[in-house]
């Protein structure tokens, strides 16, 4: 007696969706590996983040512009959050990307939807790389500097 298991979605799926059967390389193996690395340096990264910003600090009542100031004076905490930011945006991208992949039917949607991702994507890495090394510890204000303990006699 034997029975024969009928292959997921085989009902559903119109032909004129089901996509190729070739394979891109070792893309699908690369981006599972990037998965796995980044997501153990991610975590990494996250708790000593946030040990030193609320557990050895003042916790989040500590945490305002002078603060951010004081880190980001130094550029191994610039390089740190930037880390942060493009591992976790890349990271996330990835993951939802599978999920396209997954669930996306027709081949003009995923399109559309990666389309979408990507941009949105490159805007938030962009812009957040664009915030932490443009940003100005000692600004003037009014034309009269800040004076902070992080800034350099004027």
């Amino acid at each position: 007696m034997s029975t024969d298991i009928e292959a997921p979605r085989s009902g559903r799926v119109s032909p004129k969706y089901l996509r190729s059967g070739k394979s891109v390389g070792n893309f699908e193996m690369l981006a599972w590996l990037f998965m796995r690395l980044s997501g153990v340096v991610l975590v990494v990264l996250i708790f000593v983040h946030l040990y030193l910003n609320l557990v050895a600090g003042d916790g989040i009542k500590g945490i305002d512009f002078g603060f951010v100031a004081g880190k980001w004076a130094n550029p191994v905490w610039q390089f740190w959050d930037l880390a942060m930011l493009w591992l976790a945006m890349l990271h996330g991208t990835n993951g939802v990307r599978t999920i396209i992949n997954d669930y996306a039917e027709k081949t003009t949607t995923r399109r559309w939807l990666k389309g979408v991702l990507y941009s949105a994507a490159v805007v938030i890495i962009v812009l957040g790389t664009l915030v932490i090394f443009t940003f100005d510890p000692c600004p003037v204000i009014n034309g009269v500097p800040t004076v902070a303990d992080y800034c350099p006699a004027p």
